[in-house]
């Protein structure tokens, strides 16, 4: 092996690193490089896809982190004294290393973040086994002592790395930039090296993969530090040589110290770490009376037998096929741990969905109450969920209550402890518009022309610069008749997509059988502990990954059911029948503002021209209005008003598609296919189903021969039968394919689809029939001005009158009164939770309030009213009904007050305030 890269920035050391992991590798493979490392400042963000991209290419990886050792200990925040920090470059020489080195970084976060996430000597004395440790580049403390002429001090942390790594486990690393500063220490750092018999190591501390890049790992540094080209911040490199440079560009640099470069090559070899993938991690569920299995078996029955007053012999079986399945795969505790907090949530007054994704096709999550839907009274199919054939987990992505999700997460946390469970880190990228504004200003152009080019740019989530210069004619000119524009949009090109920054992903938890540093390296992001691997590779690598998600309907759902019970005690959202006549009557007329995933104009029209009249038909319309399915929308309106006109290419197709009138509508459906004409297995099914939706050509084609024709295992025997066995016609197998391979890259999960028919049916249903109640929770839920208007409006069409704000009658949330709907106070602008709640209570323990003097003398006192806030409830006319208008309130009142506020500060909201558009402006 040749010489190898040791000390390498990716794109994950944010901001400075402009390696992106594909050209990075792509660069040293076409060097003919054998091996590289990667070596981000204090993170290990990137070691998965480093990993995976460098196996790919046929490079040895090597996974290191440069990590930043503080001053004294990692605990110590003294300012000024704390806020050096040193670099050390650790590379992972064994599985010993790595989970050392993630304990480390995960602490560095946890314990030792002060501007930088820290380590220490402390930390490095019970995690060095395992690693092999290089001394860094200028900022490392060998060279800070050399730089600053203090040689003992060098040679003395030197010998206690040495003593703590052992001697072949601690080099003293050589770069050459030509700087000035390295220049003068080598020859120190040589002679350390010779008097302490310590191995050297050259690298070059790459940043951008190669000279050519060295402008916009200038741009990113200028971007992290708000600076400009013409300005840039004290850590701009001062010149082009931070990149992969060729072994012979490196053996030139020190051509009397050969070994420094042999010794890269060694240390390759002896880092022998990989990745394991596939294998899954699950924590352990600790079931009444020990025993896992018969608990989750006993659930699945008990709940079949609730679910079901006479379970049919269909039933029965497919309950006993999934309960094998999952315990033949490792996923009981999966199911009794989401069934925990699920069944937690439902007990605390916690609203849950019935489900989302394709976990909402398992009979055994309906049984066991973890999703609401039945599965075998919609067709919905078990194997879209988990089969032996699928490569990743499973994945319940859970519904709760949007203001009460936390209180579900902190129940994990309490169970399963605060160190096996994490959040789970995402990253904001650099998109076209804003990478465009990012190098305009760093380029010093004017204001005005980063914003005209961005401007210009179409609005679409996945635009990027090249597809806008397709896409934009104007945009296309200004790039071709201005230069700077050209300059600015061609940097702005090569920073797209990269990582900007680390935040923490909205729903994803990750739960682990030990703390979760001993899998993956940790990170804090807004105070929180946080993976610093993101959901996909957290999957590949076997751990438990859960969506917790906010869903803002079920709290709407939620808050007109108190309303309603208020009425009606025994009233219960999840017995509503879902064929009530007056629902579909909503439906079909369109008149679905405030219905859930109905609400668009789109939508509307597709409604009114459908006349919906069955639950299925509301499945339907969710999974064919996307982009895409869209186009079948006019066949499946006609088919379902003329059913004469509805024909099937073969006959084992009906029973498949006649739910659907004759159309393509589901992912499921196209797995049923494959099986009923192809003879595929579910599980296998899936697999095809998938490489259609992510149109992997070279699988479909395969497939294709195999649907047809069948497949033959080694021995002879029939894997697949195939169409042409089954009896069906060559050429019509072909035509169903071709339909099939078409639509499947949009055809839409059904299980997933039912399940959210199903809110939005709950929605329609509480619209329907308690109008007053649902507008009201409505109203309360939302805090755009423009939807508070709309929703009112909705109100009015319905004969429902908006009643004014009044301190006697007036809630925090909208409430219903007999004829109408009274407005919320926490829509009136300056008037806090605080103080409503005080006002309620103050008039519910002695009365309403008798005149505005009245209130005053009652309210004044209390800390939470102000003055202000007694203004903003003036002009609003919430004393309208004590006798005066609100203007002449206003103006008599001023003097006292002033008088009785005594010059209190007049800042409204103790809780922050919700300073809704929604007061006086609105009335």
């Amino acid at each position: 092996m040749a010489f190898v890269h040791l000390h390498v920035h990716s794109e994950y050391s944010l901001l400075d690193g402009a390696c992106r992991i594909r050209e990075l590798i792509a660069r040293a493979k076409a060097l003919g490089q054998q091996a590289v490392a990667i070596t981000d400042h204090g993170v290990m963000y990137g070691a998965v896809e480093f990993y995976k991209e460098a196996k790919k290419a046929g490079i040895k990886p090597i996974i290191g982190c440069e990590v930043y050792v503080a001053a004294r200990r990692r605990t110590d925040k003294q300012h000024g004294v704390d806020s050096e920090h040193a670099h050390l470059v650790l590379l992972c020489e064994n599985e010993t290393g790595y989970q050392n080195l993630i304990a480390m970084v995960s602490a560095a976060f946890t314990e030792g973040f002060y501007g930088k996430p820290r380590i220490d000597h402390e930390l490095l004395q019970t995690h060095h086994e395992g690693l092999i440790a290089l001394s860094a580049c200028l900022a490392g403390e060998i060279p800070r002592a050399l730089t600053r002429g203090d040689y003992d001090a060098a040679k003395r942390t030197a010998s206690e790395y040495a003593e703590l790594f052992g001697k072949d486990h601690f080099y003293i690393e050589l770069q050459d930039h030509g700087l000035e500063e390295q220049k003068r220490i080598n020859p120190q750092l040589l002679r350390l090296a010779n008097e302490l018999s310590l191995p050297l190591v050259c690298t070059n501390d790459a940043h951008y993969p190669a000279r050519e890049d060295a402008e916009l790992q200038r741009v990113l540094l200028c971007i992290q530090t708000a600076t400009t080209l013409d300005a840039p911040s004290q850590m701009a490199f001062p010149n082009d040589e931070f990149y992969l440079k060729s072994e012979e560009e490196m053996r030139a640099l020190f051509p009397q110290i050969p070994q420094a470069f042999d010794n890269t090559a060694l240390i390759a070899q002896r880092c022998q770490f990989d990745f394991t993938f596939g294998q899954t991690k699950l924590p352990a569920f600790h079931a009444p009376g020990g025993d896992s299995v018969a608990y989750f078996r006993s659930l699945c029955e008990e709940g079949l037998r609730r679910k079901y007053s006479t379970p049919t012999k269909e039933a029965v079986d497919r309950l006993q096929y999934e309960m094998d399945m999952i315990e033949r795969m490792g996923y009981v505790n999966y199911y009794l741990i989401v069934r925990d907090y699920v069944v937690y949530a439902k007990t605390h007054s916690i609203p849950v969905g019935p489900g989302r994704g394709s976990g909402a096709g398992s009979l055994c999550a309906y049984c066991m109450d973890i999703t609401g839907i039945d599965p075998l009274k919609y067709d919905l199919l078990f194997e879209r969920f988990l089969n032996p054939e699928r490569v990743s987990m499973p994945d319940f992505d859970i519904d709760f209550c949007n203001e009460k999700r936390s209180q579900v997460i902190d129940y994990v946390i309490s169970k399963y402890g605060a160190d096996h469970v994490a959040q789970i880190v995402t990253f904001g990228t650099m998109a076209a518009k804003a990478a465009v504004r990012d190098v305009a200003r760093v380029l010093s152009l004017p204001y005005s022309v980063g914003d005209q080019v961005a401007k210009k740019i179409p609005r679409a989530l996945d635009m990027t610069l090249d597809r806008a210069l397709e896409e934009s004619k104007d945009l296309k000119a200004l790039y071709d008749g201005d230069l700077q524009v050209r300059r600015l949009i061609d940097i702005a090109k090569k920073l797209e997509g990269m990582p900007r920054h680390a935040s923490t992903h909205a729903a994803g938890v990750v739960i682990t059988a030990k703390p979760v540093y001993e899998y993956v390296p940790l990170c804090v992001n807004s105070d929180a502990a946080a993976t610093q691997f993101t959901m996909t590779v957290l999957e590949e690598l076997g751990l438990l990954k859960m969506d917790f998600l906010g869903l803002r309907n079920l709290t709407v759902i939620d808050n007109a059911v108190q309303m309603i019970r208020k009425t009606d005690p025994t009233f219960s959202i999840d017995t509503v029948p879902t064929d009530h006549a007056a629902v579909y009557k909503l439906f079909s007329a369109g008149n679905t503002v405030g219905v859930f995933q109905f609400e668009s104009a789109g939508m509307k029209r597709v409604l009114a021209n459908l006349k919906p009249e069955h639950f299925e038909d509301l499945i339907a319309v969710i999974s064919l209005y996307r982009p895409g399915p869209m186009a079948s929308i006019p066949r499946y309106i006609h088919n379902r008003h003329h059913p004469a006109d509805v024909r099937f290419a073969h006959p084992r197709l009906e029973p498949i598609l006649k739910v659907t009138y004759g159309c393509i509508v589901y992912q499921e459906q196209v797995m049923q296919i494959l099986q009923a004409l192809g003879g595929y297995s579910l599980g296998r099914a899936d697999v095809v189903r998938r490489a259609m939706s992510k149109k992997k050509h070279d699988v479909m084609e395969r497939e294709r021969d195999v649907f047809i024709n069948g497949l033959l295992r080694e021995d002879g025997t029939v894997e697949v039968e195939g169409c042409v066995r089954r009896g069906v016609p060559k050429a019509t197998a072909e035509r169903i394919f071709e339909e099939m391979a078409s639509f499947a890259s949009y055809a839409f999960n059904k299980s997933h689809a039912a399940a959210y028919a199903l809110v939005a049916y709950q929605t329609a249903y509480l619209k329907a029939l308690y109008p007053r109640e649902y507008l009201c929770a409505l109203i309360s839920s939302v805090d755009d001005a423009g939807k508070i208007a709309e929703y009112i409006r909705e109100a009015n069409t319905l004969g429902i009158p908006l009643l004014p704000p009044s301190v006697n009658r007036s809630q925090s949330a909208f409430v219903p009164e007999e004829n109408g709907i009274r407005f919320g106070l926490l829509a009136v602008k300056n008037v806090g939770r605080p103080t409503i709640d005080a006002i309620v209570a103050e008039r519910e323990q002695h009365g309403v309030f008798r005149s505005f003097t009245d209130f005053l003398s009652r309210m004044a006192p209390k800390r939470e009213c102000n003055r202000r806030a007694v203004e903003s409830l003036i002009q609003c006319g919430a004393f309208d009904g004590l006798g005066a208008n609100r203007h002449q309130t206003a103006l008599v009142n001023e003097q006292d007050l002033i008088h009785l506020f005594n010059g209190r500060d007049p800042v409204g909201d103790q809780d922050g305030g919700l300073a809704r558009p929604g007061s006086a402006q609105i009335l």
